[in-house]
């Protein structure tokens, strides 16, 4: 288990080790799980509908649902003004929100409330009284049929006043709880909503950063009305079966048929030169593919190969797209893991447990990524010769190389780079 959750923890990190390539030439902050890099696969626009905007506060910044409430800060607040501003104790909303009473909040952050306070109501510069109603589009349409009148003919409504106090009407969003080594990218994703919403909901900053144990509100669609079907027109009507059409004329014994055009037979001698070169055209069969390394297989140094092999040992674990985006290669602890290629180190990163991993860029838009080693002896913007040691295996179970070869951003296998 401890092999298996190590080999996950790797893959992750990895990834995130990678995607600091592109920090500086991104507008956006950088999605660390690689998502839509290179002109990849991307979730960022993934709702289907548009999306409404957060609900508006009162005076106090309280936004309040029926089965929750949160409060919105302001520019310069800190936990303690907000917890001053609607009547809750500093500390239990500090400890329930994992943040510092004394820490400044950003403009628009969500505050999530342990309990809920005072309703919003014109006092509190609401519009109405109460938490936001939730919509019912099929009572609010089956109402309106229902008062629809039978017979045609001009009808009246007495319109309420303008100034009347109208209540907010919405979905309920959902609040997510962030967990330990999520991103906004990822919370966004697990809902299908673009980040920049997410980041507009909850008031995050331009990095997009988020903290664990943090509230989330997740964007809701807007609820437009249906547009309504155009009447049709009074000048439109319903043609009967067989008509609106031309017959066809019938075939007539008394007009021939076209002349018919009939090509003249090829010679035989013509077929066989034909056919001779047909054959002569045909392309060659496709020589077979070389075979991989399969796992359990020992590997052996490329002389002819593309790039070198990191390590020297044995492949516990093949390359599988979206799953395992590299190959692991284990040899005996202290082996020196090598540099595949000349090239530049272009990051040196951490897992989430501390493990180092390497980045190196080659030519052609190349890169390889050497992860599950220790003892570094390169650092960020090192030229590297092929096969130079860059790092070392680490001991125990833990002695394989995580190895990945990457075109632009996005993983290939890397077997015939090996061979």
């Amino acid at each position: 288990m401890t092999f298996l959750k190590i080999r996950v923890s790797t893959r992750r990190s990895l990834l995130a080790g990678a995607a600091c390539l592109t920090l500086a030439g991104c507008q956006d902050p950088l999605d660390f799980d690689l998502r839509g890099l290179g002109g990849g696969f991307t979730t960022a626009n993934a709702a289907q509908a548009p999306l409404a905007p957060r609900p508006t506060p009162d005076d106090r910044g309280v936004i309040s649902y029926p089965n929750y409430q949160v409060a919105v800060a302001r520019r310069g607040d800190t936990l303690a003004d907000v917890a001053k501003r609607i009547g809750l104790d500093t500390a239990t909303l500090a400890s329930f929100n994992g943040i510092d009473p004394k820490v400044p909040l950003r403009k628009d952050e969500i505050i999530a409330l342990p309990s809920r306070v005072a309703e919003p109501s014109p006092a509190t510069g609401a519009t109405a009284t109460g938490p936001i109603k939730p919509v019912d589009i099929s009572s609010v349409a089956g109402g309106a049929i229902n008062r629809a009148p039978a017979t045609p003919g001009v009808q009246t409504t007495t319109l309420a006043p303008i100034n009347a106090p109208q209540a907010q009407t919405g979905k309920e969003p959902a609040r997510h709880k962030v967990e330990r080594g999520e991103t906004a990218f990822t919370v966004a994703r697990l809902y299908s909503v673009p980040v920049k919403d997410l980041a507009a909901w909850n008031g995050l900053g331009a990095d997009f950063a988020i903290r664990e144990g943090q509230f989330l509100l997740i964007p809701v669609p807007s609820q437009n009305p249906p547009k309504t079907a155009p009447a049709q027109s009074a000048s439109a009507s319903t043609t009967l079966p067989g008509q609106g059409s031309t017959t066809p004329t019938p075939p007539s014994a008394t007009k021939p048929l076209p002349a018919e055009k009939v090509e003249p037979a090829v010679a035989p001698a013509a077929a066989a030169k034909t056919a001779t070169t047909a054959v002569a055209a045909a392309p060659k069969p496709a020589a077979p593919a070389k075979p991989v390394a399969a796992v359990g297989k020992t590997t052996k140094p490329a002389a002819t190969g593309k790039l070198v092999r990191p390590v020297d040992g044995t492949i516990i674990r093949e390359y599988s797209k979206g799953k395992n985006e590299g190959i692991n290669i284990k040899a005996a602890p202290g082996t020196s893991v090598k540099a595949a290629d000349a090239g530049t180190v272009a990051a040196i990163t951490k897992s989430a447990d501390g493990v180092p991993i390497i980045v190196v860029r080659h030519p052609d838009n190349l890169l390889t990524v050497y992860a599950n080693v220790t003892d570094v002896s390169v650092t960020k913007g090192d030229n590297v010769s092929r096969g130079q040691s860059i790092a070392k295996l680490r001991g125990g179970n833990d002695s394989f190389v995580h190895f990945e070869v990457r075109k632009g951003f996005d993983s290939v296998d890397p077997n015939p780079f090996l061979n």
